[in-house]
């Protein structure tokens, strides 16, 4: 019985993967707008959204389905009339910071922001130290 069941997970494991691959694409993912300044605005503002399956690619340059439908939410959104600024903004909602390239500094990242003057402030004062007692040490020396 447990290899029946065993075997019926292998086999039904990855129906949703393969239902979501098939899915056709959102209308406006390929297909640009027919306003040209509509289509500049989507598009600028498309290179600044990061894609949330590749992670290194714009949506603009991603052919991942989840940066299609980006797209064609962005177009759409666009075509609508609606700011560029609250299409970003209603993406960070959704998708979080991690889906722009430039992150907001907010109570939860400002550490983020922060850490580098940390680190080169501790750096600083390490540094510090070692030379401090490499001058005391000489100075000890020449007193010998």
């Amino acid at each position: 019985m447990r290899a029946v069941i065993l075997a019926l997970l292998v086999l039904f494991a990855p129906l949703p993967l393969l239902a979501q691959e098939n899915a056709p694409p959102a209308p406006y993912a390929y297909r640009q707008l027919p306003d040209p300044d509509q289509e500049a605005r989507a598009k600028a503002l498309m290179v600044t959204l990061r894609c949330v399956m590749c992670q290194s690619q714009s949506i603009a340059d991603s052919d991942a389905p989840i940066a299609g439908d980006m797209r064609s939410e962005v177009r759409t959104r666009i075509a609508r009339g609606e700011d560029p600024e609250a299409i970003r903004q209603w993406l960070i909602a959704r998708y979080g910071d991690y889906v722009t390239y430039t992150p907001q500094v907010k109570p939860i990242t400002w550490p983020l922001f922060a850490a580098p003057l940390v680190f080169l402030g501790l750096a600083g004062v390490l540094l510090r130290g070692r030379f401090v007692r490499a001058r005391t040490a000489e100075r000890a020396e020449d007193r010998a």
